[in-house]
């Protein structure tokens, strides 16, 4: 039997969030005779301002729904933030832009600054699915220099990867490390390439680096993969890093970038590194 398709499985998904509503719910009189579980299909077309039979194909993998449309159907079948990242997942689309607006930013960064701090002898930076600087940690700014001082608009790791100096400085062997990134950003990026702040990061990079165009030009894809790396942010001191990430629970899109110290001893040299950086600070 063939796996089901994308749009199969998007109208499954609609259907059975449908099927889970009752009409005072969503502000209708519940009538003395329903068949249909939750709500009716019609229901749910004229709360969406859609045609029955386009919202019958719909939910029956028929037809392509626009982001627009796919937000309206989702707001009248009540989808919570993680109901609509997967219905637009399912449809082929990133996230809302309303998903990355200043207050997401904020609250995520509020959620995962204590997480960040937990670390105090180990790198860790929360970036957005931009790539842009959420929050970060006092290792982070003790062994790459304060995030604050770069501008909002460059606070991004890609920039930082390629156009800052002090990074290139202290990592060693900073150049696999720098193309994964970018790869992995491709890779995520996707079908929001034309998005304005992408073609911001790039026009940036372009501007500032122009030398490293080739790297924005290629079209290879990765994940961000686990990796040991070596700093040294002073001369004589070299600190060995095991590099992780993970997403946040309260959006996929971002990502944590965790830099560990290897040994005992590369750990005592990152707290006492971190001794005199400020906390992690949140996204403005």
């Amino acid at each position: 039997m063939p796996p089901p398709t994308a749009g199969a499985e998007l109208g499954a998904f609609l259907r059975a969030h449908r099927e889970l509503l009752k009409p005072a719910d969503v502000g209708l009189v519940p009538t003395a005779r329903r068949r249909t579980p939750g709500l009716r299909r019609e229901e749910v077309a004229s709360l969406s301002g859609v045609g029955l039979a386009w919202y019958t194909w719909l939910e029956q993998g028929r037809v392509t729904a626009s982001r627009q449309v796919l937000e309206a159907v989702a707001r009248a079948l009540r989808l919570d933030a993680a109901g609509l990242r997967h219905a637009l997942r399912l449809a082929g689309y990133h996230e809302s832009a309303a998903t990355a607006d200043d207050g997401h930013r904020s609250a995520l960064a509020a959620a995962v600054r204590p997480v960040l701090d937990s670390w105090p002898a180990s790198p860790a930076v929360l970036v957005d699915r931009y790539f842009d600087l959420l929050a970060w940690n006092a290792p982070w700014t003790a062994l790459w220099g304060d995030p604050d001082t770069v501008p909002a608009e460059r606070r991004n790791l890609m920039w930082l990867m390629a156009a800052d100096r002090r990074l290139r400085r202290v990592l060693h062997d900073w150049e696999p490390l720098a193309m994964n990134v970018f790869q992995h950003f491709r890779a995520q990026a996707g079908p929001a390439l034309a998005d304005p702040r992408t073609s911001e990061v790039y026009r940036h990079l372009g501007e500032d680096v122009p030398e490293l165009s080739h790297w924005w030009g290629c079209h290879s894809v990765a994940e961000l993969t686990a990796r040991g790396v070596t700093v040294e942010p002073d001369e004589g001191r070299r600190i060995s890093l095991a590099l992780s990430s993970f997403h946040p629970v309260d959006d996929p899109t971002a990502l944590v970038l965790l830099f560990t110290p290897g040994t005992e001893d590369d750990r005592t040299a990152m707290a006492r590194l971190a001794q005199g950086a400020p906390r992690a600070v949140p996204v403005g």
